[in-house]
């Protein structure tokens, strides 16, 4: 039987070791040897990466230029990017996208949720249909909308033509700046409501049943139950939501890599497009490494003022 830490004898102010505790240092060295390898290998695939991808943002490093040596430039990298009005714009496009994206996903997120939170027939068979679109790749849901936003052969102009509508019979994707920005918002919003609602969903599952109960009896009204029961008691999952959601729409690159291809001209181009361009067309990273740490830092920033500001009262 092992000898209690409180109850361990003391000489000179200092406890002994007794045999739990070695037992426990002993535990304790196998489980950082056993944690050692995965430490490692997270540190090489993702640590340095980062830290070569910041040491490059201070350097002169662009292949186009092959006969040029790299070289230190300091801040010059970052100088350029925050004077450029490409990165600017962009910057202004993935702000505004982030922003519109999140509040109508998070608001359409959240009835889906109540809807499904509900008990009726065939829930859940419901549940398990809704979660179709986010099960489908990203690459597979923006190619498919694409298809259907086609003015020749896509199901939204012969909807809209069927409704006698202006917009039938129109280019949807590079056909117009709002356009294009309308097909790529419903794109990726069908593609990540799903997510968000099942967030939420387990947020009120975890809401006991007789707080409604009380309320109830107490002659509360159901948006009154929704303002002062729901809505707080679920703010950790809104939080959660808002987070995962913000992150995924402030780096957005797919969708509208597939559908406009950053136009029409470079009206849709996001700070990860214009990252990717600076990357992969013009082979410049260093100046592309000083974007992907401003973006970086920008997402931390973002997330932080999530869990600073929307975190639930403690006291």
């Amino acid at each position: 039987m092992s000898v209690p830490a409180a109850a361990a004898p003391r000489r000179g102010g200092l406890r002994w070791r007794t045999p739990h505790d070695r037992r426990l240092t002993q535990d304790r060295r196998l489980g950082y040897l056993l944690v050692a390898p995965v430490i490692v290998l997270l540190l090489a695939i993702t640590a340095y990466p980062l830290v070569y991808n910041l040491w490059n943002s201070f350097r002169f490093v662009n292949l186009s230029y092959a006969g040029l040596p790299q070289h230190f430039v300091g801040l010059s990298n970052y100088h350029k990017m925050v004077a450029s009005p490409e990165w600017q714009a962009a910057l202004e496009r993935t702000l505004g996208f982030t922003v519109i994206t999140v509040a109508a996903d998070l608001a359409l997120a959240l009835g889906l949720a109540l809807m499904l939170h509900r008990k009726f027939r065939g829930r859940g068979l419901l549940r398990a249909a809704v979660l179709v679109p986010w099960a489908v790749p990203t690459v597979v849901s923006a190619t498919l909308w694409k298809t259907m936003f086609d003015p020749r052969a896509g199901f939204v102009d012969y909807i809209l033509g069927g409704l006698h509508h202006s917009w039938s019979t129109i280019t949807w994707v590079n056909g117009s700046t709002l356009r294009s920005w309308v097909a790529i918002f419903v794109a990726d919003s069908w593609k990540n409501i799903p997510f968000v609602a099942l967030i939420l969903l387990a947020g009120l599952q975890l809401i006991p049943s007789d707080v409604y109960e009380a309320a109830r009896m107490d002659g509360a009204s159901s948006w009154q139950s929704f303002r002062r029961i729901t809505l707080p008691l679920l703010k950790p999952a809104i939080v959660v939501a808002a987070i995962f959601r913000t992150l995924q729409a402030f780096f957005v690159f797919d969708v509208i890599y597939i559908l406009t291809g950053g136009g029409p001209g470079t009206s849709t181009e996001t700070l990860s497009f214009l990252n990717f361009q600076t990357f992969i067309n013009n082979t410049d990273f260093g100046y592309g490494g000083a974007i992907s740490v401003l973006l970086v830092v920008m997402a931390l920033v973002m997330a932080a003022g999530y869990v600073r500001f929307l975190r639930p009262e403690t006291a």
